[in-house]
């Protein structure tokens, strides 16, 4: 197990008793951080980020008290990292705004595409490398930019929380984040997320414009605008279930 922060941990294997079967892992020191968490990526990868105060003897009893934890998301997770060769899509739904998606694709010298009544055309020349994900990863961007923009800054009003700017990302770990100077980024993929998920993650990230971090106080100014933050969350950590294989293909 190698782990990438301050320094190589190579007491960690003494330290932990029967280590046959635990995934390896990543440590990195974060300057953020102001403890020890921990995540486990689609396809398995684990990762535990540290803060500069904490020593690797520290992280290592970290990971033991935590093993059952870390073997349970593991198998959860191990499956959804995406294939090699997805299909293309023949409908796209996304359920965040209830549309559905007819898919064309047409050969043409240009690249781009085209949604209208239902049907995205998708065209291009499929001799160019990235023909047609590309295109389709394009669209769900413009599609994201323009809902979630304006979910969010709805969901801003109804709270009085206030954010300086959005940005949208294609992420396979996050489904979004705040920093401190208040730009709250979200992933392009909440569009295949039911709305109430959806809007639950907008209220965490801006309750992030407060409290910059997940204490009691974060999470109970969360409850106070989203009583059932908490079954919202456990549905949104299955998210990428819903994610298809094309968009990272």
């Amino acid at each position: 197990m190698s782990l990438l922060g301050r320094r190589e941990l190579p007491t960690l294997e003494a330290l932990i008793e029967g280590t046959a079967g635990l995934p390896e892992l990543r440590v990195r020191q974060s300057p953020r951080a102001r403890r020890l968490t921990l995540r486990v990526y689609p396809g398995g990868r684990v990762e535990v980020s540290m803060p500069p105060f904490v020593g690797p003897e520290e992280v290592a009893h970290f990971v033991v008290r935590h093993r059952a934890w870390i073997e349970a998301r593991v198998e959860r997770l191990k499956t959804l990292a995406p294939r090699a060769h997805a299909p293309l899509p023949e409908r796209v739904t996304l359920a965040a705004l209830g549309d559905e998606w007819r898919v064309e694709y047409q050969p043409r010298d240009s690249a781009g595409y085209r949604a209208r009544d239902g049907v995205l055309t998708v065209y291009g020349d499929p001799a160019v490398a990235g023909y047609p994900r590309q295109q389709l990863r394009s669209w769900l961007t413009e599609e994201a930019r323009s809902a979630l923009g304006r979910w969010l800054a709805e969901v801003a009003l109804e709270t009085g929380c206030r954010y300086q700017r959005v940005q949208l990302r294609r992420q396979r770990t996050r489904w979004g984040s705040c920093s401190r100077s208040g730009t709250i980024s979200l992933n392009v993929c909440l569009l295949f997320q039911p709305p109430d998920v959806v809007r639950y993650l907008l209220i965490h990230e801006l309750c992030h414009t407060r409290e910059m971090n997940h204490s009691a106080r974060f999470w109970s100014l969360v409850e106070s605008f989203e009583p059932d933050f908490r079954s919202l969350d456990r549905l949104l950590s299955k998210g990428w279930q819903q994610v298809p294989d094309w968009l990272y293909a």
